[in-house]
């Protein structure tokens, strides 16, 4: 689908505008021209996905009225690519905004969730991915389950 999308702006400081930059590696779920998803290095479970927009925009509030609709069609998109390619029963969509927002741009948390899976409120366990093949399996199931989703 064809955008009318300015060259992003970044912040030289940020870790995400470095991340979309390719400065800072990062393990990539999904891309476009305004959007990059890719795995959180310190997931809640396998499969936790950060997605952000490509220009340095630091909160929800902030979000230019023109990307809102494109930006939360991604959201929805790897909404169900977690839920598919991680086999998960439901997924938790999630926004800082300032407090809790370790990183100041915008993102959003795509988890898994199953019944059960220890998670009350807003505690939130995190843990490092085991090892190197532990992110690329994640990513082959996310990634397929983006080309089933695209496909159908």
């Amino acid at each position: 689908m064809a955008r009318n999308v300015t060259a992003p702006v970044f912040s030289e400081s940020c870790t995400f505008c470095k991340i979309v930059r390719g400065m800072v590696p990062a393990s990539k779920v999904f891309e476009d021209e305004i959007s990059l998803a890719f795995l959180d290095h310190r997931p809640l479970f396998a499969g936790h996905t950060l997605f952000i927009a490509k220009s340095h925009i630091e909160t929800l509030s902030d979000l230019p009225d023109p990307l809102v609709g494109a930006l939360f069609a991604n959201v929805r998109l790897l909404s169900q690519a977690v839920l598919r390619g991680m086999q998960a029963e439901g997924t938790f969509v999630a926004i800082n905004n300032r407090v809790s927002q370790s990183v100041p741009h915008f993102h959003v948390h795509i988890v898994p969730r199953r019944k059960g899976d220890g998670l009350k409120g807003f505690f939130w366990p995190r843990r490092a991915y085991k090892d190197q093949q532990e992110i690329e399996a994640t990513l082959r199931a996310l990634h397929s389950a983006i080309a089933e989703l695209r496909e159908s």
